[in-house]
């Protein structure tokens, strides 16, 4: 299998995608620069996280409009599998390749821990290996992961069982005191209708080797494979 990830300026977790694609999986990796015009024949995009274009304007607004981002668009749009990991998710919700907004954190204060979370919705290719109402433990790091979508948008995500990860406590129940965020519902992931595209503000790819303290993360690449 073949992961293309896109690099902005300001991406800063691509490196650690590309490790865990290429010496974790065994898979094969290419980096693309934000200012292609086409995509090379991968099976699977990569969004990384970091600070696209310094965050400037707003997370992710800018790197919408980088020439790859049409490709992107159109690669999603053929069944294309896509995730956005962080940084990633923001640009796919400002791509309007996800619904929603990723706002400013609740208490205005960039957040880097780690979170437990519960996975649910419908199996999609990103989630094969994982059994719902799993929980899972991964890092955050981010200043704008408050997820935000109006009444009727939360209701077809439901509707659609398109809310893949929410913060929950170390037992499984959703709570208040387990979001970090302020994100409604407690949403840290959701996809797109057909399940090929994939928005997570965690990052899998900081727990996919048991030297950095876990490997749930690994399961989010391994159900690709």
């Amino acid at each position: 299998m073949k992961f293309g990830i896109i690099v902005f300026p300001g991406s800063n977790c691509d490196r650690d995608c590309e490790h865990v694609v290429r010496h974790v999986l065994g898979c094969e990796a290419v980096f693309i620069w934000h200012k292609e015009a086409t995509l090379p024949k991968v099976d699977c995009v990569i969004l990384p996280g970091g600070f696209s274009y310094g965050d400037y304007l707003r997370c992710g607004a800018i790197a919408r409009f980088s020439p790859v981002m049409k490709e992107v668009v159109r690669f999603a749009d053929q069944g294309g599998r896509v995730i956005g990991i962080c940084n990633g998710f923001q640009i796919l919700t400002e791509s309007h390749l996800l619904p929603g907004a990723l706002l400013r954190n609740r208490d205005l204060h960039f957040l880097c821990k780690t979170v437990t979370l519960k996975t649910g919705g419908k199996k999609i290719p990103f989630t094969q290996k994982i059994p719902s109402g799993k929980i899972l433990k991964m890092p955050i790091a981010h200043m704008e992961g408050n997820y935000f979508i109006d009444e009727g948008g939360l209701k077809t995500l439901q509707d659609n069982e398109q809310i893949i990860f929410r913060y929950c406590e170390e037992d499984g129940r959703v709570s208040e005191a387990a979001n970090p965020n302020g994100a409604l519902f407690n949403i840290a992931g959701i996809c797109n209708r057909q399940g090929n595209v994939l928005g997570l503000m965690p990052h899998p790819e900081r727990v996919s080797e048991s030297i950095l303290g876990g490997k749930e993360g690994r399961l989010l690449f391994e159900s690709l494979l």
